[in-house]
């Protein structure tokens, strides 16, 4: 355990989530639905807007009303309503029906730009290029700040994609989603451009769920999450993520997402963060909402295999360690034009590494769905000499590759 991890870590203090201001709600699993809306309704003076699972509209143009997910049994209250009711908002944990009640975040992009003359060594330190497998018939959502459906590599490609931003199109301004989204399936077009995608036939889903500057609400989040689930899409990549604490543990909204996802024969993947600076011998905790028990947490590494200076670590128990690790440095894919091309840093880069393995494995056998694919991948990693807090498993591992 490396020091400074405590809550008056100076490094971790400037790492605070920032607040939206609205509020998320858990419920108990067993409160009946219709006691839930009436505790809102009685709480907030506020009209209940139901949304059901995997609605696809957002529901938060729905002004001045409160939304609750009966699948989710979670409730977003908007910041107009809080800010109107804050006395009331402290009381909420007193009702028997609620678990927690607490500040929705803002979640960011988890990246660090950089400029390398490193390209593709991702794709062949998983044993993507070695593999029979190219992710056809697998279904792949990136989550993340859209997509450039302009750049030469995706014109022509059958794409769904839909925007959970309101006012915003799925067009990336910002540039991380076409990142994360050619990492995972990319496939360029011109014979001078190396391979960088690890599952370059799969089917892209692109949620946008971060705004054109990166940073996205929870509730958008949430809305992306069910419908990547809903279009029963066997992979999720999620390269975003809000700091946490030393003994902070997991937001119950995320848990109930990622296991409904498990259940419906989805897996999350989720990048663990970017908060540590391991040359001052600090080691932040897996960030929200990797540190989900049923979501797949994705440390990153070098060209070397040592662990990314800046890569979170398994400080938290519950669900806040390490699963897996994948190459998170030097990531050569594709940005919007009309760069083109760009190599960044990020367990955002080693996230998607992973979710092209995934599809590579579900591909390989139909049975590996949910559970089944969390495990293959895990029990398929290459070990690395580097304590499992960092690294979880290994190295992912495509199939048919040397190691898997």
């Amino acid at each position: 355990m490396a020091a400074s991890q405590g809550p008056t870590s100076p490094v971790l203090e400037n790492q605070r989530p920032i607040a939206t201001g609205a509020m998320i709600v858990a419920l108990r699993d067993d409160a009946d639905p219709a006691d839930c809306i009436r505790i809102m309704e009685r709480q907030t003076a506020s009209e209940v807007s139901v949304s059901a699972f995997g609605r696809q509209e957002n529901p938060a143009i729905s002004a001045g009303k409160v939304t609750f997910f009966p699948e989710l049994q979670i409730a977003f209250i908007p910041r107009a309503i809080a800010a109107r009711h804050a006395s009331k908002m402290t009381q909420l944990v007193n009702e028997e029906a609620v678990l927690e009640a607490r500040p929705e975040f803002f979640v960011f992009a988890q990246q660090q730009f950089v400029d390398t003359q490193e390209s593709t060594w991702g794709a062949a330190a998983v044993g993507a290029h070695k593999s029979p497998f190219t992710g056809q018939g697998i279904k792949i959502a990136v989550l993340d700040t859209g997509i450039d459906l302009k750049h030469p590599d995706y014109v022509g490609r059958a794409i769904v994609a839909q925007s959970f931003v309101k006012g915003e199109t799925v067009d990336d301004v910002q540039g991380h989603g076409t990142h994360c989204a050619g990492t995972a399936a990319g496939k360029s077009v011109d014979p001078m451009v190396p391979r960088y995608g690890i599952a370059p036939d799969a089917s892209l889903f692109v949620g946008k769920i971060l705004n054109n500057r990166g940073f996205g609400t929870e509730l958008d989040i949430v809305n992306g999450m069910n419908w990547a689930i809903t279009q029963r899409c066997e992979v999720i990549s999620m390269s975003v993520g809000a700091p946490v604490r030393s003994g902070e543990r997991h937001s119950l909204l995320y848990e109930r997402v990622g296991k409904l996802a498990l259940q419906n024969g989805s897996l999350i993947v989720a990048a663990a963060g970017n908060e540590s600076n391991r040359g001052l011998g600090f080691i932040a905790p897996v960030s929200s909402p990797a540190n989900a028990p049923s979501i797949l947490a994705v440390g990153a590494l070098d060209g070397s295999l040592n662990v990314a200076t800046f890569s979170a670590g398994g400080v938290n128990p519950e669900g806040g360690e390490i699963d897996i690790a994948a190459p998170g440095v030097g990531i050569f894919s594709s940005v919007p034009l009309p760069q083109k091309y760009r190599t960044m840093m990020g367990t955002s880069m080693a996230c998607p590494h992973v979710a092209g393995v995934a599809a590579l494995w579900a591909q390989s056998d139909p049975g590996l769905r949910g559970s089944a694919l969390w495990s293959a991948l895990q029990q398929n990693a290459k070990p690395l000499p580097q304590e499992g807090r960092d690294v979880g498993s290994g190295l992912v591992q495509a199939p048919g590759s040397s190691a898997a």
